[in-house]
């Protein structure tokens, strides 16, 4: 069976704590995305949840990264903080009219991320869907969305994402329950559960189920290990992958990437 890309990378490039150990000594730190894009296969833009940026910033990201090198980008709080979704649509348009596009063929999904406070409600949450727009100045767009209440466990949040081709984010994670139903035509995995205490974040004993993961994924399974609540699995097709280590270990989140991307050879 065929399969698609399978890029794998950490959250942002600038952290204290990976200078010594992710960056080598000395790096100036003007080129630390330079070097973490050299490294790794894609990084999770988490800046933008909390402010914009203007286009200079996105084309100059983009510059420092090599060719094939991917960048997903994380929504505006302003949008998926409030009571009601439906409502978002200015956010929405005001986050994606910022200069995401000045990625360029770097540019990745946009990841739409809920407080774990938010509960599904059918209605509003479709409507919200209906907000994301394909295209933003002639370049298509991609979205997903990490819920992080149970009460999305339902096959109609499934069916609802799949109707919209906007993916469901798996989550491993040791606070918020998972969905790791296939919904878009690309796979987006955050990896939310390691520790410090390891040298590769996770256990190294964990790292060949997330490759298997990610190659099933990217070959158009669904792992058989994970909680699914859709009626019906996704269409087998080919998926591109994103995985990510991410929130929990993240001093060594680097080296997990850079492992797993060595296993995935």
């Amino acid at each position: 069976m065929s399969s698609a890309p399978i890029r794998v990378g950490i959250g942002g490039w600038t952290f204290e704590p990976w200078r010594g150990t992710f960056y080598p000594p000395k790096l100036p730190q003007k080129r630390e995305l330079e070097y973490a894009a050299n490294a790794l296969t894609a990084i999770e833009i988490n800046g933008t949840y909390y402010s914009s940026f203007k286009p200079a910033s996105f084309a100059g990201w983009a510059a420092a990264a090599p060719d094939g090198f991917v960048f997903t980008v994380k929504g505006s709080r302003y949008v998926t903080n409030r009571k009601l979704l439906a409502e978002a649509g200015e956010s929405v348009a005001r986050f994606v009219g910022q200069g995401l596009v000045e990625l360029g063929d770097k540019l990745g999904p946009i990841l739409w991320q809920f407080m774990a406070t938010k509960k599904f409600d059918a209605a509003d949450f479709g409507a919200f869907l209906d907000l994301l727009p394909r295209t933003q100045d002639g370049v298509a767009l991609r979205h997903a969305v990490q819920v992080r209440h149970d009460s999305f466990h339902t096959p109609e949040f499934v069916a609802l994402c799949r109707a919209a081709g906007v993916a469901i984010v798996f989550a491993d994670s040791p606070q918020y329950p998972a969905i790791a139903d296939v919904s878009g035509d690309f796979v987006y995995a955050r990896l939310e559960a390691g520790e410090d205490d390891n040298p590769f974040c996770y256990p190294e004993s964990d790292l060949p189920r997330w490759m298997a993961a990610a190659a099933a994924w990217s070959a158009g399974a669904q792992p058989e290990d994970l909680p699914y609540f859709g009626a019906a699995p996704a269409p087998v097709q080919p998926r591109e992958t994103f995985v990510f280590f991410i929130h929990g270990g993240k001093v060594r989140a680097p080296a997990a990437a850079q492992e797993l991307i060595r296993l995935l050879g």
